[in-house]
């Protein structure tokens, strides 16, 4: 070393950039890791703090919540590349380094970010939240992901289609095999229907209003905020991207709600199932958290029937009295174990029981526990599914009718529990009773797509 270099003072170390967007979006990765917190109770709260401290702008909510749940949903598929990028197993990669990855690999694999940028942002975050060697670590990881898109490294990583479909789509697609298992058995086979459900899963979930009837109406909902038409409810409508439903006034005392089109089919479903007799008398078994104990206390209200919102855990049950405030009908709210219910056999003229479960089918809105479920967790549900419906069953009198509902398509939790129920009880016919659906409408491609905004993709054929 000569002489001027010797004398040369060394380099300042380099603070890394703040990126308050990436930074929040790590947060909320490591509390999902850390805490089993769900990202949909963690990422709220975040947003409105770095909105009031960070001066966060609707766009930087908008790319935090991107990276978030896009990273979620494809964890599948980003392990599998990530794997095939390091030397060593998974396993040995340290969580929070791997959510840093995670992180790159979504902005290069699954948004319109330039590649440098995506590269340079997180090697950035690496700096700031696990230190400069590690940084090094991911700057070479994310390079080597950077030579090829998606749909190439999806050839690469996935196993052959012919030679095992189930592993193939559970890394195309990002969904554990006993999940791509058990969502081709309930759709009863064919390759396009479970790849088009598994890309839906993996979709960015809409924010939908129910205008509960006889409090408001889908007219008077449209004026107050930029939306869309429901695609099946009639009482349904879909906020434009931006919208936050808080800000309307109908949604804030009550008259309106959000709500996904699927919850308010069934309390369409029960309310016009065919019944014999009286219908004066209406029961909602589980009731919390209350959005469809409040579309049914609506629906009730039109035909002057009555309302019990029946929900075992007592804070739920406040809930629900919150959504059932100003219904204009006659209703009760009590905290009441459906099992061991307190009203009399044969009290009701309609039944709904929407038991928990597994949740297999809200996994858009919920993509970590796709993560978190394993098989076994289905027999811890399966003997309270089956006391919830066998009470609702002794609840309905003669010729009323009862909905079972479920949040999952898993064929445990749904025609195994009504033909296990049916055939103890006996004497109960089954009802079909599928919503009339009105064709879709067209799906308008939009003009302009934030450099964030997730790739248009329909998976690896």
């Amino acid at each position: 070393m000569s002489e001027q270099a010797r004398r040369r003072p060394p380099k300042p170390h380099r603070r890394p950039k703040k990126d308050p967007v990436r930074m929040l979006a790590f947060e909320v990765l490591r509390a999902v890791d850390e805490r089993d917190a769900y990202a949909n109770l963690v990422l709220p709260p975040l947003l409105r703090k770095a909105r009031e401290k960070e001066g966060f702008e609707a766009r930087d909510a908008a790319l935090a919540t991107e990276l978030v749940y896009g990273t979620l949903r494809r964890q599948g598929t980003y392990d599998a590349i990530i794997a095939a990028c390091v030397d060593r197993p998974l396993r040995e990669v340290d969580p929070p380094v791997l959510d840093v990855l995670s992180l790159g690999a979504h902005q290069l694999l699954g948004t319109r970010i330039p590649p440098h940028a995506a590269v340079s942002a997180t090697v950035e975050l690496a700096r700031a939240v696990l230190g400069e060697g590690r940084a090094k670590f991911v700057n070479a990881v994310l390079r080597k992901i950077t030579r090829q898109d998606l749909d190439a490294w999806l050839a690469e990583v996935a196993p052959p289609y012919e030679k095992d479909a189930e592993d193939h789509l559970a890394v195309v697609h990002s969904h554990p095999r006993w999940v791509v298992s058990a969502l081709w058995d309930a759709l009863g086979g064919g390759r396009a229907g479970i790849e088009a459900l598994l890309e839906a899963d993996n979709e960015r979930p809409e924010v939908t209003l129910v205008a509960r009837p006889g409090r408001t109406t889908v007219e008077e909902l449209a004026g107050a905020a930029e939306t869309e038409p429901g695609r099946w409810s009639p009482y349904a409508l879909r906020l434009s991207d931006g919208g936050e439903p808080g800000a309307i006034e109908a949604v804030r005392d009550g008259r309106a709600g959000v709500q996904d089109e699927g919850s308010q089919l069934v309390a369409i479903a029960l309310a016009h199932a065919p019944l014999e007799g009286p219908d004066t008398r209406w029961l909602d078994g589980c009731a919390g958290p209350g959005g469809k104990a409040a579309l049914l206390g609506a629906l009730a209200a039109e035909r002057g029937a009555a309302l019990l919102a029946s929900e075992k855990q007592p804070h739920r049950a406040r809930l629900v009295e919150r959504a059932l405030a100003g219904n204009p009908g006659p209703y009760q709210v009590i905290a009441a174990d459906g099992t061991r219910p307190p009203w009399r056999e044969g009290s009701f003229d309609r039944v709904l029981v929407d038991v928990p479960c597994s949740g297999l089918g809200a996994l858009r809105r919920r993509p970590e526990a796709r993560w978190r479920r394993r098989p076994e967790d289905l027999d811890g549900f399966a003997p309270l599914q089956r006391g919830l419906l066998t009470e609702a069953l002794r609840a309905v009198r003669v010729g009323g009718v009862v909905g079972y509902a479920t949040c999952s398509p898993h064929l445990a939790e749904t025609r195994v529990v009504v033909d296990d129920v049916l055939k103890k009880l006996g004497g109960a016919p089954r009802i079909d009773r599928p919503p009339r659906v009105p064709p879709r409408a067209p799906p308008g491609a939009r003009a302009h797509h934030p450099p964030w905004a997730p790739k248009d993709r329909k998976g690896a054929q």
